[in-house]
């Protein structure tokens, strides 16, 4: 039960969006503006919807909780978009919608007829957003590309995993939902600029060029020392102030482990955590006083850390050790993220009654309006909202939506 009142901030109301994204990157781009207020529709293939709903297949079909992570506090209709009468109902949604997100293969939505010089001559103020996997005059313009591909082309996995092993991709969906965030962020500007000039605009972002964004300091490291940005583990990729890594806790299982982190722009770190780990005597030792001959002596520095973690569980040391003044962060699992009552307290995690799938918890937009946190509500069933999106956009009546459902056009 959540002690944090769940509130729609309304910082969107009245805002359209026609959402025809799928999967992850535009969906999380999409579900942002949602959760800040906007009326979100998500136009559906009638026949299955978007394949995230099937991502692991059941019997009976129950959307699958990938599908309701990024759909949540939308609507969803569908509409046969090969049906001559199913894209002009598009296209008359596109002439009453302030946004259109699309994340199709590339050309796909072009070839649909739904591109920007369409919708754009239907609706001069429509701000139109593009997510793909690679950008326009790229060499890889025309492929496909998913969250891993991405990561692969933009330099994250040849920054992340051991200084002596392989790249490995992160675990973070960086290349889907942190595109996602960009594009949401280009959108709420451009609406801010369309008060003044009317006019709408296209958006693309590719999520190659995106994920650039998000490893810059790997690229500050090239540009000091004329080479690719190393593998480092757990550690900083530009090196460090040592100690800061993960060390490992009692009673040894596969999380359980530390992270300390002592900052290059503190000095006061390395004596405060020789304190915490009641070893003063080795304060104003030469062999690991400045940062220096820290570097020098790293591997001795971690076990001189890590006998002390050892005996420890991974919540105590990081109390302890940040209760001395020095980063420190237990690393914790998704099972005990879920379990963990304060997120739910606090309204980070909230649980929505899915009329198929029952109570659902998920974590919901972490920026707080006024001290209140947004309001959840599930992800819809495919079509669950037809009849009252056509009805709300389109001004159509019972028996209009009941002719479509009849003609298959929805």
């Amino acid at each position: 039960m959540t002690d944090t009142k769940a509130v729609a901030p309304g910082c969107l109301t009245g805002v359209r969006v026609l959402d025809l994204t799928q999967f992850e990157a535009g969906t999380s781009c999409t579900q942002v503006l949602a959760w800040l207020g906007a009326d979100v529709v998500k136009v559906e293939n009638p026949v299955g919807g978007d394949p995230g709903r099937r991502t692991g297949a059941t019997t009976p079909h129950r959307d699958d909780p990938y599908f309701l992570m990024y759909n949540a506090n939308k609507r969803s209709v569908t509409v046969n978009l090969k049906s001559p009468r199913g894209l002009e109902i598009v296209k008359d949604m596109a002439r009453k919608a302030d946004v259109f997100v699309e994340n199709f293969a590339p050309g796909a939505i072009e070839r649909l007829g739904l591109g920007y010089d369409v919708l754009s001559t239907l609706n001069p103020g429509i701000i139109y957003g593009q997510v793909k996997g690679f950008g326009e005059g790229s060499p890889y313009e025309k492929n496909l590309a998913f969250d891993m591909i991405a990561q692969a082309c933009a330099g994250t996995m040849s920054i992340t995993g051991q200084a002596d092993g392989p790249p490995t991709k992160p675990g973070t969906t960086l290349g889907d939902s942190g595109t996602g965030m960009l594009m949401a962020i280009s959108i709420l500007a451009a609406l801010y600029q369309r008060k003044e000039t009317g006019k709408g605009v296209r958006l693309g972002v590719a999520m190659q060029d995106a994920l650039l964004h998000y490893i810059r300091n790997a690229f500050g490291v090239t540009t000091k020392t004329g080479k690719p940005a190393p593998r480092a583990g757990a550690k900083l990729v530009g090196g460090g102030n040592p100690p800061g890594d993960i060390y490992p806790c009692a009673p040894g299982g596969p999380n359980d482990y530390v992270y300390i982190y002592t900052s290059r722009g503190n000095p006061t770190h390395w004596p405060k955590l020789l304190e915490a780990i009641g070893r003063t005597d080795l304060i104003g030792d030469k062999r690991y006083d400045t940062r220096e001959a820290r570097v020098e002596h790293e591997d001795e520095v971690d076990a001189i850390i890590a006998a002390w973690t050892r005996q420890r569980d991974k919540y105590e040391a990081m109390r302890l050790i940040g209760a001395a003044g020095i980063p420190a962060g237990a690393v914790r699992d998704t099972l005990e993220l879920l379990r963990d009552p304060d997120f739910e307290k606090r309204g980070i995690m909230q649980t929505v009654q899915h009329p198929t799938n029952g109570p659902f918890k998920m974590p919901g937009w972490p920026v707080r309006h006024d001290g209140n946190v947004a309001v959840v509500t599930p992800a819809p069933l495919l079509g669950q909202h037809s009849t009252e999106v056509l009805g709300d956009w389109l001004g159509m009546n019972a028996e209009q939506v009941a002719a479509l459902h009849t003609d298959k056009v929805i």
